[in-house]
């Protein structure tokens, strides 16, 4: 069989190229690919060629091919079983940092185990999941506080979700369409439209993407509060009210960007280590609700305008052999 590549090729297109993944010497594995996962935000603005020129080396994923803007092959979700390698790593399942491929190559330190309690489809957020761990570690939040989550995206759910797991938290996921409720609910979380979104709060993190979004958070913080922002916006401008609360409130706004470990724990957690605890997290049943919709890899260059152009989906799945 060959093994077949996802390349974003220009402005909206994408094709299946011819890819490699041989043999392994000492050292390396290879890995078969069951399942990977689109980062939306962070995909949509790669396959539209919105990377911002300033950010094309800092952009470049693990085991990407090409460089910015095109081609590139592209994506950081993947779930496989080894085929070759060390004798003892044998048909274990693996998370890895790679692009969408049916079968590829990589360091043995760059396929991370997945546990057992843990199924494919859910050990796909991985990614995500590791994103939601490194903002919560820089927001910091403490028992009691009153925390806003704003952007019901896959990010924004996945944070929220790991906010409500500090005892007597009071979080809440904003969100425009009051569709996402029920998702929420799902997770534990409560949910409000902006207009009975909570004030007054200790944090709030931004998630939605949109300038609007991030404006609205601002409003949501209390005096000295601290506003994180999860966004990426690409080459997009985005205008903020600074002339409103942020000055009279002594507001902070800050990112948090995966690509980093938070500096709170960076002197004792490695990327893998972070990694494998996001894996872990992935045990827990309710996060079903984010992994429903699915793709064939085959139908994936035709299918990607659509998913990608797709207000308001969550996370969608890449399959490479029927479940």
């Amino acid at each position: 069989m060959t093994d077949n590549a996802l390349w974003f090729v220009g402005p909206g297109q994408a094709e299946l190229r011819a890819a490699d993944a041989p043999l392994p010497v000492p050292g390396q594995v290879r890995v078969r690919a069951l399942q990977s996962g689109i980062s939306r935000g962070t995909e949509a603005l790669v396959f539209a060629g919105k990377v911002p020129e300033s950010e094309w080396a800092r952009m470049h994923a693990p085991f990407q091919g090409g460089d910015f803007p095109f081609p590139v092959k592209y994506g950081y979700a993947m779930v496989g079983l080894i085929t070759h390698g060390p004798e003892a790593r044998i048909g274990e399942r693996v998370f890895c940092l790679h692009p969408h491929q049916t079968a590829f190559t990589l360091p043995e330190t760059a396929a991370i185990p997945v546990p057992d309690d843990v199924p494919t489809q859910r050990a796909v957020l991985a990614a995500q999941i590791e994103t939601a761990l490194n903002a919560t570690w820089d927001a910091a939040p403490r028992i009691g506080d009153r925390i806003a989550v704003v952007g019901g995206g896959t990010i924004g759910l996945l944070t929220a979700w790991l906010c409500a797991a500090m005892p007597a938290s009071d979080v809440t996921l904003i969100d425009i369409d009051p569709g996402r409720a029920a998702v929420a609910e799902a997770l534990g979380i409560r949910f409000a439209i902006p207009n009975d979104a909570p004030t007054d709060c200790d944090i709030v993190v931004h998630a939605s993407g949109t300038g609007a979004g991030l404006a609205l958070a601002l409003t949501l913080a209390g005096f000295e509060a601290e506003v994180i922002e999860l966004s990426w916006h690409g080459d997009a401008a985005v205008t903020l009210p600074l002339g409103g609360a942020f000055h009279s409130q002594r507001l902070s706004l800050r990112s948090s960007q995966v690509g980093a470990v938070s500096l709170s724990r960076r002197a004792r957690w490695s990327h893998n280590r972070r990694l494998t605890r996001a894996l872990s997290l992935a045990a827990d049943p309710r996060l079903d609700v984010l992994v429903r919709e699915t793709t064939p890899f085959a139908a994936l260059p035709a299918a990607l305008p659509a998913i990608l152009g797709q207000a308001g989906a969550l996370f969608h799945r890449i399959l490479y052999e029927p479940e």
